[in-house]
């Protein structure tokens, strides 16, 4: 894998003063119909080690009775949940429009062996999974070894077809703009549909300075490649102001193009219940 035709510099002084400028005009938005976009970029996510049938049953529930009670709001893009909870969202999830989504491939450490993280893919689609939110190897990308995470990507992407892959780089571990550059290219590179910041659970959540880094990234990918990526800022995303805060990045770096669920996800546990419960709508 060449990487070389790509710009892997990033001008730090220009980025601050952007996410600076992003950040003051985001104080200032108070509109409906963005926080109905922000909505229905949603993917709703719970990943905690006491997660229950009971609650992910819930949570269906509840995004099922949301066209009764909000008939005019957009639904949430996804659900996210691990791998155990998957039959529940085939076997309840009645809104057609919201996908099924699992973590996977040793989640959230990547730190086994690559036939383990295939057998898991396989299996989490096998139970009816759409998409695949999986961490890159980090360990073996900090070493240099660019190839065999390419090569690893490539690989579980093989067997996903068109299911969505979305590559989680763990942003706040990286530490380093330019490498958070060069995985996003690796990871598009082998086949990502989408790049996302953080699994929320190792060191820092999303941060405005690596997801517009990463939508460069995209930027550049798909004027060289003729591919569209989507972005997926997570990890300590809990209230809108923050949301809008990445909305404006996507917007500025990609344009209205990537503003929809297709190429644009903001991972979240409450931002939804905060839309609604404040009724922003």
């Amino acid at each position: 894998m060449e990487l070389e035709k790509y710009d892997l510099k990033v001008n730090e002084a220009k980025l601050n003063l952007r996410i600076k400028e992003i950040i003051e005009r985001s104080q200032d938005l108070k509109d409906k119909n963005l926080f109905q976009k922000i909505f229905s970029l949603i993917d709703l996510t719970t990943l905690d080690v006491a997660d229950t049938e009971e609650k992910v049953e819930s949570m269906v529930k509840k995004i099922n009775q949301l066209p009764l009670r909000f008939p005019d709001l957009p639904n949430v893009a996804a659900i996210c949940v691990y791998p155990a909870f998957i039959p529940i969202l085939k076997r309840d999830l009645k809104v057609k429009s919201v996908m099924k989504a699992s973590v996977g491939a040793s989640f959230p450490s990547s730190q086994t062996y690559l036939d383990v993280k295939i057998n898991e893919v396989e299996r989490i689609l096998e139970e009816g999974a759409d998409e695949i939110d999986v961490v890159i190897s980090v360990g073996k990308l900090i070493s240099g070894k660019q190839d065999e995470v390419f090569n690893e990507l490539r690989e579980i992407k093989n067997r996903m077809g068109d299911k969505h892959l979305k590559v989680i780089l763990e942003t706040g571990v990286l530490k380093n703009n330019e490498l958070i550059k060069r995985a996003s290219f690796i990871a598009m590179e082998a086949g990502a549909d989408f790049i996302k910041t953080s699994t929320g659970k190792n060191g820092e959540g999303a941060s405005p300075e690596a997801v517009y880094v990463m939508c460069e990234a995209i930027k550049e990918f798909h004027e060289k490649t003729g591919k569209e990526v989507g972005i997926k800022p997570a990890g300590g995303i809990s209230d809108v102001s923050t949301a809008i805060q990445y909305y404006l990045i996507v917007n500025e770096v990609l344009g209205n193009d990537w503003i929809n669920p297709e190429r644009f996800r903001i991972g979240a546990s409450r931002l939804a219940n905060i839309l609604l419960g404040e009724k922003y709508f």
